[in-house]
């Protein structure tokens, strides 16, 4: 998934109605095949984030067809649903919706003939949307709703050409996760419903249109465009973008989309995603998608990247020259397994998404760039996972998250879910080495292929098929401090990178006698340990120190995002002002939420900061998106 949070590590990162008041949703899918649960007396595939009903009917196929309107900012047109019936008493389709305008529904019969249906739009929760309602008496095996998102949509951004790379077309693109798609098409947005998909778009002639969908990359720009997805996806990775877009081959299976000033640069950083495919496909099986492409957004996408199946989405702040943040790539592939093939049922499980894929992610990374660079990239995410989880709530810390109930599932995602996650697996790893573990987390994909699942259907096969193979290898009491405690237990190994040693000392040097490191040296550091370097700077430093540094070095105004999040707060805090142009500059220019908010929140702790913040946002507004204005405006409301 994309990275949501204001102060991600690095590693985790290279990877976003009608009036008054609904109740929130009451209604919970049931598990397929769900084992009675070993870990915790719920029902975990209950999802609390969705007004569906899938226990009576699902959603098997969507059939779209729909009209991208830029001077308006909607997408409007027809959702043809195919259902299976679970319960024969059932007599309604529930779905969820948000600001949607809703002309019509329709049965539609085997002959092609449709007749009205009765339907109810609920009045809109801040949260969960608008449930509606659809009277179905008769069962219908085809359901049609003629439909109209609205201009704000949470789950589309609409940019000005201004806003683009090329300056020249507009660009739209959607957000899915967690429960965005419910703004741009009415469905079961649920991670326990799985659907395939086909559509038909038109827009104006000169746009590119792709979906998450079997995009070729021969296709003629002509506004007219047909897509097909004939894997089971759930709603979240329903994604769509048109823009400027030409097409860079990577490999037979592999390429960039991009803007054209964009497309070189981006397929040369990308150039090794054949060799990840490879080293994924050698540890975890064959890659099931057909083509793994990926789309460059610009700077307004609030996220590193997400892993829309065929088509993943990326951030342009990761394409820095040297390669040193293709860690999206890894983790946006491994989703390929962990997410896309295997999905957790409910937003409570989120670790079985993204704990899985930054443990594959780091499998990828040590196959293809080494052991050191991964040991790194775990380094930086655990020490900052244990800084974070200080302030969390201890029911946060836990891996198998409680009820979410009222809470947004973007809200209750945290760094645990992903370092945790992977530190869970990692220390299963260690006590049954990979000869034993690597199997067995092959045989999880395998088996749950196309499926939803949750933390206790896991648990349960954990305890059949890796746990026998070393009886004494691991504690129920163990498995419970990782699944349900706060906090890292004791026993965790932690990753140690000599290297990380080595910037360590050259700091601690240059703190006592101000002379900074060797060139010779500091030129062979990758941004991994120059963000260590700096981690390690403190809270604050004197602003003569600050500027040898930036004399050195060229801090200020630095192409990558990874260094500029973390010395603009520090230069900030310093009261270094020669900083502040460059700072606001790229919180202007950059609308990836993790990377700016950071320099936001140092912006505002003081008066005249908190002027250039204003400023800033009110300049950069236009091209943020809603994701990344509401973290901003909320930050700026609160501060004094």
């Amino acid at each position: 998934m994309r990275s949501p949070f204001l102060l991600l590590p690095l590693a985790v990162a290279l990877a976003a109605g009608c009036s008054q008041e609904a109740a929130a949703p009451a209604t919970a899918p049931t598990a397929q095949d769900a084992p009675a649960a070993p870990m915790n007396a719920e029902n975990r595939s209950h999802d609390e984030s969705s007004y569906a009903e899938p226990d009576k009917v699902v959603i098997k196929d969507i059939a779209l067809d729909l009209k991208l309107d830029f001077d308006q900012k909607q997408i409007g047109g027809t959702a043809l649903y195919t259902l299976e019936w679970k319960d024969k008493d059932a007599r309604q389709l529930v779905l969820d919706t948000r600001a949607l305008d809703i002309a019509k529904v329709e049965a539609v019969s085997a002959d092609g003939a449709r007749s009205p249906l009765p339907f109810q739009l609920a009045a809109d929760d801040k949260v969960f949307g608008s449930k509606l309602t659809i009277e179905t008496p008769e069962q219908p095996a085809k359901v049609a709703i003629t439909y109209t998102t609205a201009p704000t949509a949470s789950g589309l951004q609409w940019l000005e050409p201004s806003m683009t790379e090329g300056k020249k077309l507009p660009f739209m693109f959607s957000q899915s996760q967690a429960i965005h798609a419910r703004s741009w098409v009415p469905l079961q947005d649920t991670p326990s419903v799985r659907f395939t998909y086909s559509a038909h778009v038109v827009s104006r002639p000169d746009v590119m249109v792709l979906m998450s969908a079997d995009n070729d990359p021969k296709a003629a720009r002509d506004g007219d465009y047909s897509f097909k997805m004939p894997q089971p996806i759930p709603s979240y990775l329903l994604a769509i973008a048109a823009g400027d877009l030409v097409f860079e081959p990577i490999s037979g299976r592999s390429g960039v989309w991009a803007e054209p000033t964009m497309v070189g640069k981006a397929a040369k950083e990308f150039e090794d995603t054949e060799k990840m495919i490879g080293a994924a496909e050698k540890l975890y099986g064959d890659y099931r998608w057909g083509r793994y492409d990926m789309l460059v957004l610009p700077p307004s996408f609030p996220f590193g990247g997400m892993e829309n199946p065929r088509l993943t989405f990326a951030t342009p702040t990761v394409i820095v020259g040297d390669k040193s943040l293709v860690s999206l790539v890894a983790h946006e592939l491994a989703h390929s397994w962990s997410g896309n093939l295997v999905t957790n049922a409910s937003w409570k499980d989120i670790w079985l998404n993204e704990g899985f894929t930054t443990y594959v992610q780091g499998r990828i990374t040590e196959a293809l760039y080494g052991t050191e660079m991964a040991e790194m990239e775990r380094q930086i995410d655990q020490t900052d996972l244990l800084a974070e989880v200080k302030d969390m709530s201890p029911a946060d810390q836990a891996l198998a998250l409680p009820p979410l109930t009222e809470r947004d599932p973007d809200d209750a995602l945290s760094q645990v879910a992903y370092v945790k996650g992977s530190w869970f697996l990692e220390f299963l790893e260690q006590r049954f080495g990979r000869e034993t573990f690597d199997p067995f987390l092959r045989g999880w994909f395998d088996d749950h292929a196309f499926q939803s699942a949750n933390t206790d259907q896991f648990v349960d096969y954990l305890k059949k098929n890796l746990l026998p193979k070393k009886p004494n290898a691991v504690t129920e009491a163990e498995l419970k401090a990782w699944l349900d405690e706060p906090g890292i237990p004791a026993f965790a190994a932690k990753a140690q990178s000599r290297n990380f040693s080595n910037v360590d000392t050259a700091r601690i040097a240059w703190e006592g006698t101000g002379t900074a490191p060797a060139r010779q040296l500091t030129d062979e550091w990758s941004t991994q340990e120059w963000v260590r370097f700096i981690d390690g700077l403190g809270d604050k430093l004197p602003v003569e120190k600050l500027a040898a540094l930036d004399k050195e070095y060229h801090f200020t105004g630095t192409p990558n995002g990874e260094i500029a999040m973390r010395w603009y707060p520090l230069a900030i805090r310093s009261g270094y002002a020669e900083a502040n142009t460059a700072a606001v500059e790229f919180i202007e220019r950059v609308g990836r939420r993790k990377l700016i908010m950071p320099i936001y929140a140092e912006l505002v702790k003081t008066p005249e900061g908190l002027a250039l913040a204003r400023q800033a946002f009110e300049k950069a507004k236009p091209g943020y998106h809603p994701i990344t204005t509401g973290s901003v405006q909320d930050m700026l409301s609160k501060a004094k």
